[in-house]
């Protein structure tokens, strides 16, 4: 079916390819991922994006002795293809199947687990300078986004890098996106160096002419100076130069010629490079063209057709949209933060409606929660939406900034619990025990979109002193039940269902699976409790230790990590009171891989069917 691609089993059948047999094999690419990643789902437009780009480097460096660190990863899928995992590439992103970023252990290519922003150039460069240590002449490359590049990782990486005296070369991949469009002071960098293209266009020209000759070397060395020149009154000092980076750029990242001839050209610096290139994310597919973000990350979808632009649903992320929406309307104190996740979080309605309002600070977790307490310390009421599984990098200031001030700050917190097949790094599974361990945080947990509203309501009233969690998952599924008959009130659970033999304490999206392991339990002759906790911290613990007393076993089901979560301590407290009842905390371990919901719960006992029999095993009950 595809004439040069079907001969690509690794690197070095790509540096056999002339330059217009590589171009065939970009739109034989292109071609290929927007079939396969029709089925199975995936990043689609940021892997459209980065085809001449991914060919260009398997054709300038020698892999795997030669490092790429590609930052996030999901941008690797052509790199996947060109490495030998073509015959794979059906079970993407499904349990057992390749992973949707590099990892170490699929294949030697891969030399970093990568998931998340900003950490190609740490990681990079660490390799880097372990090669120096070692003697080793290897190269190593770390590819960012301008997006990722906001990120402050990524600059205190670049500040450390710029004093390295070996070759060392980053690639900055522009698309102006992440996953919405790109902002911020490097944005603005950046687009001042695009907006300048006469001088790179001649340059680019003047290389690839003189490359031709052999006498080019010499030529172009002579005309150094003087294309210096120009490059400072045209553009002047880039922030890379003043780093200490030897900037090269702004480059067609389409054109394989040429990256092909700079990549090899900087490896030949003494120091660190940095390689700007202009691509256009989902290029290749029109509809991923004109809507990049939209073809970000695509459930399967139509090819020929593209992604239905009908009716969506309604999600647990446009909910709280809607509601900050309507809380702002009434309240000029209301104010949204978020890290480059406007569309993501369903914040971008706010954003329109009250831009001023309305603060997205790049990818930048750390800043937007010390940046949310300056506002709260002001006396306004920021809620930052972020996904679970990202605020993780700023535990330290929601612990420092935030709680040690007891500031009204509120988290809404996206994605919480088993997210799928982005696996490990995407799971919000820790929320819960580093949020719990905070002084004066409080954590709540809707388990339907009634909830979810009545808790940010109570969150911006101003009726509670300190920062509230509200976590809530991906998607739009509800509980069977109608949770919302009853009204949310702080620290009060909501008995769903009073019964006795064993009592249910769940949370969440929990509750769904709580609803079907009563009703299995049920056909064993059992008459269970099911209890909505709905506030996990400070935990209710004369509630607890009340319906205890009732039954013969308490069953805790969170999606989160065991280690640190309410089960723990609804185990502690009916200890400390010594209850003479049998206890079963249900949760997740740490590390679960990528595959569909329903897979991983099976997986992880999660599942209904596998809990009831746990349950049905404490109680030794006959099944």
């Amino acid at each position: 079916m595809f004439h040069l691609l079907d001969r690509i089993s690794c690197p070095e059948d790509v540096k056999k390819l002339n330059i217009e047999e590589t171009h065939v094999l970009a739109e034989e690419i292109r071609a290929f991922l927007i079939d396969s990643v029709s089925k199975t789902g995936g990043h689609l437009a940021s892997n459209l994006g980065v085809v001449e780009l991914t060919i260009a480097l398997l054709r300038a460096f020698d892999l795997p002795e030669d490092k790429i660190v590609w930052d996030v990863g999901h941008q690797s899928y052509v790199y996947k293809l060109l490495t030998g995992r073509r015959d794979k590439f059906s079970t993407l992103r499904k349990y057992g199947g390749l992973a949707g970023f590099p990892k170490t252990c699929e294949s030697e290519f891969d030399c970093f687990n990568t998931g998340h922003s900003s950490t190609s150039i740490s990681a990079a460069l660490g390799i880097a300078k372990a090669n120096i240590l070692k003697g080793s002449d290897a190269h190593t490359v770390a590819v960012i986004g301008d997006g990722a590049l906001s990120g402050g990782m990524a600059t205190e990486a670049l500040c450390d890098a710029g004093n390295l005296k070996k070759n060392f070369i980053v690639v900055l991949n522009d698309n102006n996106m992440s996953i919405s469009k790109s902002v911020g002071g490097f944005t603005k960098h950046l687009t001042k160096l695009r907006s300048v293209p006469a001088y790179f266009t001649f340059k680019s020209r003047i290389e690839r002419g003189l490359s031709r000759f052999s006498w080019g070397d010499k030529i172009a060395l002579f005309l150094k100076k003087f294309k210096d020149l120009v490059k400072h009154i045209l553009v002047g000092n880039t922030v890379f130069d003043d780093m200490g980076f030897t900037y090269f750029g702004p480059v067609d990242g389409h054109d394989v010629e040429m990256l092909t001839l700079i990549l090899n050209r900087a490896k030949l610096v003494r120091g660190p490079v940095l390689l700007h290139v202009i691509t256009k994310k989902g290029k290749g597919y029109k509809f991923a063209e004109k809507h990049p973000a939209v073809y970000h990350g695509v459930s399967t979808f139509e090819a020929s057709v593209g992604i239905s632009s009908g009716k969506r649903h309604t999600t647990y992320s446009r909910i709280a949209g809607n509601t900050l929406c309507a809380l702002a309307e009434r309240d000029n104190n209301i104010c949204v933060v978020t890290a480059a996740m406007s569309a993501g979080t369903g914040t971008d309605e706010f954003a329109e409606r009250f831009s001023r309002k309305f603060f997205d600070v790049a990818i930048a977790e750390q800043h937007a929660v010390t940046f949310a307490a300056g506002l709260a310390i002001s006396g306004l009421k920021p809620f930052v939406v972020i996904y679970s599984s990202f605020l993780q990098r700023a535990y330290d200031q929601i612990l420092h900034d935030v709680c040690l001030q007891n500031l009204n700050v509120t988290f809404c917190i996206d994605r919480a619990g088993i997210v799928g097949e982005d696996g490990e790094t995407h799971h919000g599974l820790f929320d819960i025990a580093y949020m719990s361990a905070m002084p004066n945080m409080t954590v709540l947990a809707p388990a339907s979109f009634a909830e979810l509203e009545q808790m940010m309501r109570f969150a911006a009233s101003g009726a509670h002193q300190g920062p509230i969690a509200i976590r809530y998952p991906r998607g739009y599924l509800q509980p069977e039940t109608k949770t919302d008959v009853s009204p949310f009130v702080l620290g009060i659970p909501h008995t769903v269902r009073q019964g006795k033999d064993v009592c249910l304490f769940c949370a969440g999206l929990m509750l769904t699976i709580g609803e079907k392991v009563c009703a299995l339990l049920k056909e064993h002759g059992l008459n269970p409790t099911l209890v909505n906790l709905r506030t996990l911290f400070p935990l209710n613990t004369e509630f607890v230790t009340h319906m205890a007393k009732k039954h013969k076993l308490v069953v805790t089901l969170e999606d989160g990590v065991v280690k640190g979560g309410f089960g723990e301590s609804v185990a502690a407290a009916l200890a400390k009171r010594e209850v003479a009842c049998k206890c079963l905390v249900k949760g997740y371990a740490p590390v679960v891989p990528h595959g569909s919901p329903k897979e991983l719960k099976k997986l992880c006992r999660m599942d209904e069917r596998s809990i009831a029999e746990e349950i049905l095993e404490k109680l030794s009950v006959e099944r």
